[in-house]
Parts: C-alpha cells; sequence; structure tokens
C-alpha cells in the first residue's frame, strides 16, 4: 500500500485509489504519516484536529475517528490495522508500506551523493523523479494543527531547495540556454530567493546575454534592498564581479563545449 500526500491526500492499494471524505479524518491520518512509526499523544491528536478549542467530548470523538480510519485501511489479506493503540496515544505503522514523501526525500539524497561525485547526469535523473512525486500542494488543502503546519513549512522548503540542486545539476551539464525562461519566473516567483538570481545570472551569461545578466543582479539588489535593506550574499556580488572581467572559469567545462 502507498500513502500518497504530495498533493492531495490518497492510499493507493493495488491500482485502486481510495481517498477521505471527512476532512478531521484526513487530518488524523496526515498527523499519523507524518510521525509514522512513532507515537502521537491523544492530546497532540486533538490539537491536530480541533486547534486549541476542542470539543468537550474531543477524547471519544478521536476514539471514533480512530475506530473509523482503521475501517478505512482494513485490507483483507492483513487483519492486523496499521493504527496501533499505544499509550499514551496512537502510532501507525508503516512497515512494508510506502510514503510518497520519505520516497521523495530519499531522491534528494541519492540526487546530493551524485552532485558530490559530479554525476551530474544522475543527480538531475534524481532531483527530477523527487519533483515528479508531487501532485500539487502537499495534503490539498487541508488545514490542520503543528505536526501538520511545521511538516507543510518543511516540506514546502525542500521542494524549493530541490529545484535549487536540480538547475544546478543541469548547468552543469551545460543545458543553460533551455533553463532562462524557467528562472526568470522563478526568479520572479521567489523575489528573495538569490540562488535563482545567481542560477540566472550564470545561464544568461553562458547563453551570451552578459548585459542581461547584469541587469538581473542589479534588479536583485533593489528588490534586496527594498524588502530586506541589505546588500546581496557574497556569491552573486562575487558572480557579477566575475561576469564584469568575463572570467572563463564562468563557462564550465559542458558550456564552453556547448
Amino acid at each position: 500500500m502507498r500513502y500518497e500526500i504530495l498533493g492531495p491526500v490518497r492510499v493507493v492499494d493495488k491500482g485502486t485509489v481510495s481517498s477521505i471524505s471527512a476532512r478531521k479524518i484526513e487530518t488524523l491520518l496526515v498527523a499519523l504519516l507524518i510521525r509514522s512509526d512513532q507515537v502521537v499523544t491523544a492530546d497532540r491528536l486533538i490539537a491536530e484536529i480541533w486547534g486549541e478549542r476542542p470539543p468537550r467530548r474531543a477524547t471519544a470523538g478521536l476514539h471514533v475517528y480512530i475506530s473509523d480510519l482503521r475501517k478505512f485501511l482494513r485490507r483483507p489479506e492483513s487483519p492486523a490495522s496499521p493504527i496501533v493503540t499505544r499509550p499514551p496515544g496512537y502510532l501507525l505503522h508503516l512497515g512494508a508500506d510506502e510514503l510518497d514523501a520519505h520516497a521523495f526525500v530519499r531522491l534528494m539524497y541519492d540526487g546530493r551523493a551524485h552532485a558530490r561525485d559530479l554525476r551530474h547526469e544522475e543527480a538531475a535523473d534524481c532531483f527530477q523523479r523527487a519533483l515528479s512525486l508531487w501532485r500539487g500542494s502537499v495534503v490539498g488543502d487541508l488545514t490542520g494543527g503543528p505536526i501538520v503546519d511545521a511538516f507543510l513549512a518543511w516540506l514546502a522548503e525542500a521542494r524549493l531547495e530541490c529545484t535549487e540542486l536540480l538547475l544546478e545539476a543541469q548547468l552543469q551539464l551545460g543545458r543553460h540556454r533551455e533553463l532562462v525562461a524557467q528562472l526568470f519566473s522563478l526568479a520572479a516567483e521567489h523575489p528573495l530567493r538569490e540562488t535563482f538570481y545567481r542560477q540566472l545570472m550564470l545561464a544568461l551569461y553562458r547563453s551570451d546575454r552578459k548585459a542581461d545578466a547584469l541587469k538581473v543582479y542589479q534588479s536583485a539588489r533593489r528588490t534586496l534592498e527594498l524588502e530586506l535593506g541589505l546588500e546581496p550574499c557574497r556569491a552573486l556580488q562575487d558572480l557579477q564581479r566575475a561576469i564584469l572581467v568575463a572570467d572563463d572559469v564562468l563557462l564550465g567545462v559542458h558550456a564552453a563545449a556547448a
């Protein structure tokens, strides 16, 4: 069985896709998946489901939702439920089942290892496969408490990092011309993310667009000054100086041959 939360929440079992229509039970499942193979206390689950103002009979309601979730996850070939009662709360045992968020993290880890070994083609493939697991917003439009919210914030950052790593690997492979449009879009969407400015400047310079690369630096500088009162980071400043003197090191092995 495969649990998927990198998009609307669903469970895939032998080709059959199932989802939960009851939002509170869906929140319960997501919280247990995020903390899979760990005990989550009843109090924390109640906070995820009802927030700071739980109903008077919240504990009884949680028992009902746990029962409903066990029924939803029941499989004829496996009498044991993955939802285990473990005082002071509950635990979702993954076992041989999969969670797409875990697969995403494994692919990012493998991609980083390939990048460190200068295997950029393999690194790009891992990062691309990791990003392809996303089917939309994490857990759809589901809202939760501290467990879900912290996880959503972490995954949003991880997705951006994976995008940066993919683009870095593609730049190493000399694919600068095909990246320019995407990097313009990413820099506009994330105006305080200096890595996208750096990658865009490098892609433009390698595409024989030195003036445009320097304009990107000036735009980044104005944005950072206006929003944060800061100068661009050292990496951006160093890149601007290297572009001004046409440092051949900026071309890279693949780019020089492109």
